[in-house]
């Protein structure tokens, strides 16, 4: 296997990380930062980007990746620092678990809007950047909900299956400028807030998890993504899926208990 790159080997690398105020972004951004890199951290709640920059070095940027000022403010404050030469979209979530019968608007728009167009926002706004850098990357933290389909799970299987697609498109449309583009796709994550805002209740969301013995952590998922950014630039992971050994395909969980 090849040996990432380390501070000590390469210039200091610097990644703009969304959805860094909770779970796998907070993860993310804790992993880069304690190897070397130099971190942008993204998300909505300010409170808790400044208690992450003030605990790893990152530089906290209260922004909605769905609003257009915003990003347009990010890609400004990332400009004048000095540039990125990675983007990690990790910014993203599910909301309710109803059939598609009793599907809500609501939450099906609002799980296009963050996952889906808060992904082409911040990727549109930087391909300039990372272009011009001669060596980009770019990371889309996806969902295993992208490639199978399950009852419940329509809303968010049809956004995650979009970002999935719309990676596919990037890494082919971009290859030539040299941007590599790599998809990592979890399974079943135990984080502080996935469930809980998915289901809206703190009953609910435990029985996710109730009985499956050693599902993933975010630290599991961020220690992949960071991986997969610091192996030498000339490989590109394409698509990589991640799953506790309890959960052998997106039907099959085992529960113990």
């Amino acid at each position: 296997m090849i040996a990432p790159e380390t501070s000590s080997t390469v210039s200091q690398k610097i990644a703009v990380v969304t959805g860094a105020s909770t779970g796998i972004g907070e993860a993310t951004v804790r992993a880069l930062t304690a190897d070397g890199w130099k971190v942008f951290a993204v998300a909505r709640r300010a409170e808790r980007l400044e208690t992450l920059g003030a605990e790893s070095g990152a530089v906290p940027f209260a922004a909605d990746i769905t609003n257009d000022d915003d990003v347009a403010a990010l890609l400004s404050a990332v400009t004048e620092a000095g540039g990125a030469d990675t983007l990690i979209n990790i910014a993203g979530g599910a909301r309710g678990a109803d059939t598609l019968a009793n599907a809500q608007t609501e939450d099906w728009d609002w799980m296009y809007q963050v996952n889906v167009l808060g992904t082409l926002k911040l990727t549109r706004a930087f391909l300039p950047m990372l272009r011009a850098n001669g060596e980009g990357t770019v990371l889309n933290l996806t969902s295993t909900a992208g490639f199978t389909a399950y009852e419940g799970g329509g809303g968010y299987n049809a956004a995650k299956f979009a970002q999935h697609a719309m990676t596919g498109a990037l890494r082919l449309e971009e290859a030539e400028n040299n941007i590599r583009v790599i998809e990592v796709a979890p399974g079943l994550v135990h984080t502080e807030e996935f469930a809980l805002n998915r289901l809206g209740d703190a009953t609910a969301a435990a029985k996710v998890y109730a009985g499956v013995e050693k599902p993933l952590t975010p630290e599991d998922v961020a220690d992949v993504v960071k991986y997969a950014v610091s192996v030498p630039h000339h490989i590109n992971l394409d698509e990589i899926i991640v799953r506790p050994v309890a959960q052998a395909a997106t039907h099959k969980l085992i529960r113990k208990g």
